[in-house]
């Protein structure tokens, strides 16, 4: 009998071929996130589960698998929506799916940059209103060539908006765990320290990963450091900025103007202020929507959920320690 595998969400079909070789796999077809009533029922006798649009999997749902869950995939490369201690205790390996979706997401954050400084959403907005001829001087932004971009987590996503910002003659620094050497060699970038960068910045942005110590890394204290004329990027997670306070600082003109592909809830009410408020373009979570980068995660969550079915390790596990020698 071929083991059960769930995928919480469409994903690229053809790229599923091979699972489907050796189990029995179902694809839940609605692409709104699972909410916790759908995922209890729908886990019992699973052997893989593929959480996708960061379906929440914790320790309930975890149980309510049953002995048979062998493996757990987050279709992307964070991972917090998925109880990783719970699963460690379990002896469930955790995978996610790095490196494929790194340029998809990298654009999505230049184009925020571009976007919320030169206030494209009102813009349309003011285009579609009629307002076209007077709306032109009332809608100066920010340019962003040559200007200082501050990255505030410099991984591979990060590292490749550096990349993208060498081309806009653009400064770069960074702040870090740990000092990257061999990128500031090759991109020119400079470290600072977080007081620092937050300072000397006209550009953040947002790439580290949402833990306990980076959550509202982004407050109303962060934001007074920071020039009045500067704009955030946040392609990371939404719980990286405390969002009440990112729309004061707009609306105060505290900061110039920010641009969000993630929020805090995600999605977030029709009526949250995140998305009526004129100086922040909010897009619903883009970062990872592009033909080759969503074929390339379903790829590799195939191809973690392939090696732990059949008794192999997984290419990319976060918690190694359940895995056999």
């Amino acid at each position: 009998m071929k083991p059960r595998v769930w995928i919480t969400g469409p994903v690229s079909e053809p790229e599923l071929a091979p699972l489907r070789e050796i189990a029995e796999v179902t694809v839940r077809p609605v692409p709104e996130k699972a909410l916790p009533e759908e995922m209890l029922p729908g886990v019992p006798g699973l052997s893989g589960l593929v959480a996708v649009n960061a379906a929440k999997v914790d320790a309930a749902v975890m149980d309510a698998a049953g002995p048979s869950l062998r493996v757990l995939s987050t279709f992307g490369v964070g991972y917090d929506n998925i109880d990783v201690a719970a699963a460690t205790e379990r002896g469930i390996p955790v995978t996610n799916t790095p490196d494929v979706l790194v340029n998809a997401t990298a654009d999505i954050a230049f184009g925020l940059l571009i976007a919320a400084s030169r206030k494209f959403g009102v813009g349309q907005l003011a285009a579609l209103d009629g307002n076209w001829q007077w709306a032109q001087g009332l809608l100066w932004g920010q340019e962003v060539s040559g200007e200082t971009l501050g990255i505030l987590g410099l991984g591979r996503i990060g590292t490749a908006v550096a990349r993208r910002a060498q081309g806009f003659g653009m400064r770069v620094l960074y702040h870090s765990r740990h000092r990257k050497p061999e990128v500031e060699f090759a991109l020119g970038c400079e470290y600072r320290s977080q007081e620092e960068l937050l300072a000397e910045v006209d550009f953040l942005s947002l790439h580290c990963a949402l833990t306990p110590d980076t959550r509202h890394i982004l407050n109303a204290a962060a934001f007074e450091k920071m020039k009045r004329t500067a704009v955030v990027v946040n392609t990371g997670r939404g719980g990286l900025i405390d969002q009440a306070a990112l729309i004061a600082a707009v609306n105060d003109g505290r900061i110039f103007a920010a641009g969000l592909d993630v929020t805090d809830p995600e999605p977030p009410s029709p009526d949250d202020p995140i998305l009526h408020t004129p100086g922040i373009f909010v897009t619903p979570h883009l970062g990872s929507c592009s033909f080759v980068a969503r074929g390339g995660m379903t790829r590799v969550t195939v191809q973690n959920q392939i090696a732990v079915l059949t008794g192999q390790r997984p290419p990319n596990c976060v918690n190694p320690v359940v895995l056999k020698p």
